[in-house]
């Protein structure tokens, strides 16, 4: 597959009957719903799951959200989800960017983007990433 970036975290999906919207494809909500699975599966195979979130009262938490709808998907149609961690402002900030491929013809159907703000998940409040996030985190940042 052609990536945006090198060494993705990829995961398959495929559209079922009830991701199917009126228009018959894909509802868009969909594809955010996959990038949320992407993003923790990745994020659990690089050592950090949610109870370690919880144990160290921080989190990695969505500021934006922004994504590109290129070209519609359809029902059962195998699709290859990846990911990658762009590196953000020093120990606070980072960035996920996703890309859908269709698997049958290797066109990108959607890319995304999270801008990531590390929290203090007791107060809700911006807080430098500890240092097993930095540890996991910054070793897997890719270069744009």
């Amino acid at each position: 597959m052609t990536w945006d970036y090198p060494n993705p975290f990829a995961i398959p999906a495929m559209p079922q009957a009830q991701d199917i919207d009126g228009l018959n494809h894909t509802n868009n909500a969909v594809y955010v719903q996959w990038c949320e699975k992407a993003g923790w599966a990745h994020s659990e195979a690089l050592g950090l799951t949610l109870q370690d979130y919880q144990r160290l009262d921080r989190a990695m938490a969505i500021r934006r959200g922004e994504y590109d709808y290129l070209l519609p998907t359809l029902l059962g149609e195998p699709l290859t989800l990846a990911t990658w961690m762009l590196a953000g402002s020093g120990k606070l900030t980072m960035e996920r960017r996703f890309q859908l491929v269709r698997d049958r013809d290797q066109v990108t159907v959607l890319r995304g983007r999270w801008d990531l703000v590390c929290i203090e998940l007791s107060s809700g409040l911006p807080r430098r990433m500890p240092p097993e996030f930095c540890d996991v985190y910054l070793s897997a940042v890719v270069a744009p």
